[in-house]
């Protein structure tokens, strides 16, 4: 008995090293103000399809007539996929409309709600549960 014991141990200590190290490697939402919408129009530069999180990258023109370049972060490609993306959603040049909880230190960033694409179709953020753009 001591001996299945020795043989399980290690495998087990493996496997919750593993489950501990992925989960406690992800990042808090706290940097972004849940309670605030942004809602800007804008020009796609960059649409980066990758993981742990994908990035859209646009310009918005400010209230002062300057053109700014924002970075949006997104859910897991599994995640996006699910909520009816593909890695040609956006291409650079598209127009949008976006909507996004902004960085709480005022940078020119946040996490996506939705986004209406070109055709006017509206995607929403994969990683929210019971998103109701995705739930339709």
């Amino acid at each position: 008995m001591n001996f299945k014991l020795l043989r399980v141990a290690p495998v087990a200590a493996c496997m919750a090293a593993m489950f501990l190290s992925s989960a406690s490697a992800h990042h808090s939402f706290a940097m972004f103000d849940q309670d605030k919408i942004v809602t800007m129009e804008g020009t796609v530069t960059e649409f980066e399809w990758i993981n742990p999180h994908s990035w859209l990258h646009f310009t918005a023109t400010s209230e002062d007539g300057q053109e700014q370049e924002w970075s949006i972060e997104l859910a897991s490609v599994g995640q996006q996929v699910r909520a009816g993306w593909t890695p040609e959603t956006l291409k650079p040049g598209d127009p949008i409309t976006i909507e996004f909880n902004p960085l709480r230190d005022g940078t020119r960033g946040g996490t996506l709600l939705n986004v209406t694409l070109p055709n006017g179709e509206k995607l929403g953020h994969g990683g929210m549960p019971a998103n109701p753009i995705t739930t339709n």
